[in-house]
């Protein structure tokens, strides 16, 4: 199935039932009085959090989606039926943006969450309501009112409580696959990994985190270099980043200066990922030219958390798994115990989203200032 985080939707919720005007009518009933019922409220629209789906691309299919109308009210006061509200699957982890404001309206972070995007219009009244002691015979009746109709911007991060950060081809994948049942494309060039993978790391019977691979950064990243950083955003709900860097790099480069190259990217996206919790993890550790790097990352960076490690080999691979699995444990129990923490590190996710939405529309506007100079310049250049 093609991965698509990104997608945009038109919702229209239903329009209100209009109101009757009647007056019963019977044999025997000279002046039977207002019997006009009330119409039906218009259907809403919501989007339900959906635990099967992990991506948007239906929605490139089916951009339009429309509630239902109220039933229109009628004599012997019988009200119109309400509009059932349309329920629209979603992917856990769909941020929901209005796409002309670009405000946030809801996040659907949790399997089964809802989330009203456009409600109904009200009922009109029919003329049965306004029946009063002084006015017996009311002829006014209303007109049942649209419903809410608007533009949503769905994007999907990745629910993952680790995430794998690093360059091409730094082991990332073979990691996964190493750990997990995931089986992402595992091959000797760089950017194999095009879409973010997820895989379920089980520790024990009982313990178990989620794992992210999202495609690797390099050099000038954030200013769309390869591909760019719009899957920087799927690293927003992780809550430990393992930063993979390869300890023996086959084209001669240092892999503490590679290390610092990465995390500059990182930070030039979004200044909020310097307060996540990064751990340092030399692959292909293996290899025996690799066996000085760890002791230079820990000079290069003595305050974070170091591993050594070979996908391959199976070497340290247990060590890493059971660390992460005790940072994630402590993790998840403080965001239950922690009120404020669990409000920063929703702050976090929200903060990197809209850091990562600016960078890809600026890199947007870059884009079409070329396109125009170039067109300008092909304009101006005289026939031959």
């Amino acid at each position: 199935m093609q991965f698509v985080d990104e997608a945009v939707i038109e919702v229209e919720a239903g329009k209100g039932g209009n109101g009757a005007l009647s007056f019963r009518r019977a044999r025997n009933l000279a002046k039977g009085g207002p019997d006009g019922g009330n119409g039906g409220n218009g259907g809403s629209v919501q989007l339900v959090a959906d635990g099967a789906l992990n991506t948007l691309v239906d929605f490139r299919f089916k951009p339009r989606y429309r509630g239902a109308n109220g039933g229109a009210g009628r004599g012997q006061d019988k009200t119109g039926a309400d509009g059932g509200t349309l329920a629209v699957r979603v992917p856990v982890g769909t941020t929901v943006l209005d796409e002309e404001t670009r405000t946030t309206i809801g996040d659907l972070h949790r399997r089964g969450e809802t989330l009203i995007v456009a409600h109904g219009g009200r009922r009109g009244f029919g003329n049965a309501h306004f029946k009063s002691s002084t006015n017996r015979a009311p002829r006014r009746h209303t007109q049942g009112a649209p419903g809410d109709k608007r533009q949503l911007r769905l994007e999907l991060r990745v629910v993952a409580d680790v995430g794998l950060l690093g360059m091409p081809n730094a082991g990332k994948s073979t990691l996964l696959a190493r750990v997990s049942a995931s089986r992402p494309k595992i091959a000797d060039y760089p950017f194999t990994t095009l879409v973010p993978h997820l895989g379920v790391v089980r520790v024990d019977e009982l313990s178990s985190f989620v794992m992210a691979d999202v495609p690797g950064l390099i050099r000038g990243a954030a200013n769309g270099a390869g591909l760019g950083f719009r899957f920087l955003k799927h690293l927003s709900r992780a809550r430990l980043l393992l930063h993979l860097v390869d300890a023996a790099p086959a084209d001669g480069s240092d892999p503490v200066d590679n290390a610092r190259s990465v995390e500059a990217e990182l930070f030039a996206c979004s200044e909020a990922f310097r307060s996540r919790d990064i751990w340092l993890v030399a692959s292909k550790a293996d290899l025996p030219e690799a066996s000085a790097t760890v002791a230079r990352f820990r000079d290069a960076f003595p305050n974070r958390r170091c591993f050594d490690v070979s996908a391959v080999s199976g070497h340290g691979v247990d060590a890493l798994v059971g660390a992460t699995m005790v940072r994630v444990a402590q993790i998840r129990q403080r965001l239950l115990a922690d009120a404020e923490f669990a409000a920063r590190e929703q702050d976090f996710s929200q903060r990197v989203g809209d850091h990562v939405r600016q960078r890809m529309l600026e890199a947007k506007l870059r884009e079409d200032e070329r396109s125009h100079a170039s067109r300008g310049m092909d304009e101006a250049e005289p026939a031959r």
